[in-house]
């Protein structure tokens, strides 16, 4: 060892973990592609939920859209009726609409896709979304869903990190998945972009089966903090941290109302706790007090 090294094994001092998004010359800014779809591949509106949370704390502006009526069946996926403030009526169509925001502090540029899992040609509709992910100069991807799982409410939410990208799997050692059957639009949008040569990273949040219902505030925390740790910038999440606390309290009682599913949550609870034991989970919490330091840091004058 050069000694003019630090020797981290004698110090304690962790080595800093490999960055998703690499380093590029100053005055360059890095594009993120965040797309959810509604529908299927969204759980408790969790991935659609967080997506919508970051579009509106970033500020982002609508900057594109894919035209409804090449892509949805109406009578599946139907259009709804809103009230304007002014008690005017509008119909709100299905749709995929796109944002860009640039992230406080930073040097990343995010481009939300949020709408609705389409009905046809998803071939044609990832092949258009590429389009804009060009002339938009999108560097990477990130596509997040949640699924429903045999988890309880009362631990943290699992999210699961993979990609089929053998270089990106390397180097963060993610995982690739090992799902095999039907896949959503955004299973179909990973392999596309991939072969399209961009950096695709996929993120699904595991939601508690008996409480599907949207919101499911946990689980959007739980994918945020994971997309706080992949873009390397501090969020804050103080409103959402109390609607999560709050949501865990009302399934607690809702749970102690049933002996049966009391029963059941504590079963998974076992189950989860035992499959953690091993680990002394000193990962999660270095995680956790990095994200910690990151915004005392932000908050400082």
């Amino acid at each position: 060892m050069n000694s003019f090294e630090p020797d981290t094994t004698e110090t304690g001092v962790t080595p800093e973990p490999e960055r998703l998004l690499q380093p590029v010359p100053e005055g360059r800014r890095i594009t993120v592609m965040l797309a959810a779809f509604e529908g299927w591949n969204d759980a408790g509106e969790a991935a659609s939920d967080a997506l919508r949370y970051l579009n509106k704390l970033w500020g982002g502006k609508k900057v594109g859209s894919i035209d409804a009526d090449e892509y949805y069946d109406f009578q599946f996926t139907r259009p709804t009726i809103r009230r304007t403030a002014s008690g005017e009526r509008k119909i709100k169509w299905p749709s995929t609409r796109i944002f860009k925001a640039s992230v406080p502090e930073s040097n990343v540029d995010v481009i939300f896709v949020q709408g609705t899992e389409p009905s046809y040609k998803w071939r044609a509709y990832t092949a258009e979304l590429l389009v804009h992910a060009e002339a938009l100069h999108v560097d990477y991807v990130i596509l997040v869903g949640a699924l429903l799982a045999d988890v309880p409410h009362s631990r943290p939410i699992p999210v699961s990190t993979s990609t089929d990208d053998n270089a990106l799997r390397e180097r963060m050692d993610f995982e690739a998945s090992q799902y095999e059957g039907p896949v959503g639009i955004v299973g179909v949008l990973g392999e596309v972009a991939l072969l399209a040569g961009l950096p695709t990273v996929s993120l699904w949040a595991a939601v508690p089966h008996y409480v599907a219902q949207a919101p499911s505030p946990k689980a959007q925390l739980a994918i945020l903090h994971r997309i706080e740790e992949l873009l390397q910038v501090p969020l804050d999440t103080h409103e959402l941290v109390e609607e999560a606390d709050a949501w865990e309290r009302g399934v607690d009682e809702l749970a102690t109302e049933d002996p049966e599913i009391a029963a059941y949550v504590r079963q998974l609870e076992e189950a989860k706790d035992t499959a953690d034991l091993p680990e002394a989970s000193g990962e999660s919490i270095a995680r956790e007090f990095e994200r910690y330091l990151k915004r005392r840091g932000k908050d400082k004058p």
